[in-house]
């Protein structure tokens, strides 16, 4: 039985990188992977894009409202799914990127395709948002995942990072929506719990803030 792998942390922390060298790994050695991202992460439109520079197109990307299994077992085909007498190659793992974005749902899906089709699943992801709340699909990996890997960075102090702040310029704030992709005015660091709090004046989740049912704002 294949597995489902949770691989996390913080910003920063190279998790792109380290699937698109998984990828690589398998497909050296003449194995075929499905690359998939949720639709919400509009950074790359359709392509898993490394802080080092490297980008690859996904096979797919997940809605919302997706069946992930659905999906897998139509676009894992491809045009061969029109020639029944070509056998298909099969494929040996299923990479996942910004894993947090999925919700609850489609996370129980990617534990289905491990365990009722037997193909491997590494989701990369991180677990908090920037007022320190878990992200409903990265709740989910945590409790149902077979294997949980933290990939680690470093905060500005030189410890281990574990949480994201969110600048707007040189500022750090601690209210508003919980996605809110990369843009012109809003940033990320990585920081450690110390400075985390150092910034936010001892606070860790803002009394006015509710914890969302979802990712959807």
């Amino acid at each position: 039985m294949a597995k489902l792998y949770f691989r996390y942390g913080a910003m920063n922390s190279g998790k792109s990188t380290a699937l698109l060298q998984a990828a690589f790994n398998y497909e050296e050695r003449g194995q075929r992977v499905f690359l998939a991202k949720p639709g919400i992460d509009s950074k790359g439109a359709d392509e898993i894009v490394s802080r080092l520079g490297v980008t690859r197109t996904v096979d797919v990307l997940i809605g919302a409202e997706d069946s992930v299994r659905s999906l897998f077992h139509t676009a894992s085909r491809g045009e061969a799914s029109l020639i029944p007498e070509v056998p298909l190659a099969e494929v040996a793992c299923l990479l996942v990127d910004e894993a947090q974005f999925l919700s609850p749902s489609q996370v129980d899906d990617l534990l289905r395709i491990a365990v009722l089709d037997d193909v491997p699943v590494l989701a990369y992801g991180i677990r908090t948002d920037f007022q320190t709340r878990a992200f409903p699909g990265a709740g989910r990996l945590l409790e149902i995942a077979h294997t949980l890997e933290e990939l680690k960075t470093i905060c500005r102090c030189g410890r281990k990072a574990v949480f994201n702040g969110r600048r707007i310029g040189e500022s750090f704030i601690f209210d508003g929506d919980q996605v809110a992709i990369d843009g012109e005015s809003v940033t990320y660091e990585s920081l450690c719990a110390a400075c985390y709090l150092r910034e936010s004046g001892g606070t860790l989740i803002p009394a006015a803030a509710t914890r969302p049912d979802s990712t959807e704002q």
